[in-house]
């Protein structure tokens, strides 16, 4: 939870310089308004939340994703809830008028640093242009079903992701497929939007281009320690590298 924290607020930033990065009393905002629905964000932040608490902090959650233009998602993360309440998540979630959108695992492992990555099918490419960023968001949305243009506008024309994060693009016959990007985020390397364009799933390429990512990102910065938080596709590939689960995760969005 710590790790979004910090680095959604640079990314959401980066997007938009009086994007809403608040934290508050239980609930931490990340929230760039824009449209593509990963740069907005809200999580819960206190460990050990009682049924009651969980109630008044999802509503307050809802009202605020009420308040904003475009959708985004509330990340929760199961280890903070206190035992007691975790079985009723769903239920109070739907009565804050918010539904359940996927599932997600967080991951941290002491892995770094990794030997140069290769790929027989696959040339590696750091971002570095708005024609990267704009390859790289048109994977991430095919990948996770957004409109084409709501990718874009979370990553084309950023300077951050040209600098500060280490993105790279996986390359077959020269057309980009898959990506990865790492970025330094309070003493650890943050695994950030991976994905593989849907037709060419199911060849190593994520895993592959992932590595890459932490290669370069641990090269550049010294840090061992990485985190990520894998979908439920992404789930079985990462502890491939050496990643370990450690909280189970849940995104929801607002009711239709």
């Amino acid at each position: 939870m710590e790790q979004l924290a910090v680095a959604w607020r640079a990314m959401v930033l980066d997007r938009d310089g009086e994007a809403d990065v608040r934290d508050l009393p239980g609930i931490a905002v990340r929230w760039a308004d824009c449209r593509f629905a990963f740069w907005n964000c809200v999580t819960l932040t206190e460990a050990g939340v009682d049924g009651a608490l969980l109630e008044r902090r999802l509503r307050e959650a809802g009202d605020i994703m009420r308040s904003k233009k475009q959708l985004g998602f509330l990340w929760v993360f199961e280890e903070l809830i206190g035992d007691g309440a975790r079985a009723g998540l769903e239920a109070a979630a739907e009565r804050a008028g918010l539904v359940y959108a996927f599932p997600g695992t967080g991951m941290a492992g002491d892995l770094l640093p990794l030997p140069e990555p290769v790929h027989p099918e696959l040339t590696f490419v750091r971002v570095s242009t708005d024609e990267h960023l704009q390859a790289y968001a048109d994977i991430n949305s095919r990948a996770y079903g957004f409109a084409l243009e709501d990718g874009r506008d979370g990553l084309v024309g950023s300077a951050l992701w040209k600098d500060g994060v280490h993105a790279y693009l996986g390359l077959r016959d020269g057309v980009p497929v898959t990506c990865a990007a790492t970025v330094e985020a309070d003493g650890r390397l943050f695994v950030v939007l991976v994905a593989t364009d849907p037709g060419w799933e199911r060849r190593g390429y994520g895993e592959a281009v992932t590595r890459k990512a932490l290669h370069e990102g641990a090269r550049a910065t010294g840090l061992t320690r990485a985190t990520l938080h894998a979908t439920a596709a992404g789930a079985p590939v990462y502890p491939r590298i050496g990643f370990r689960p450690n909280s189970p995760m849940h995104f929801f969005a607002l009711k239709g």
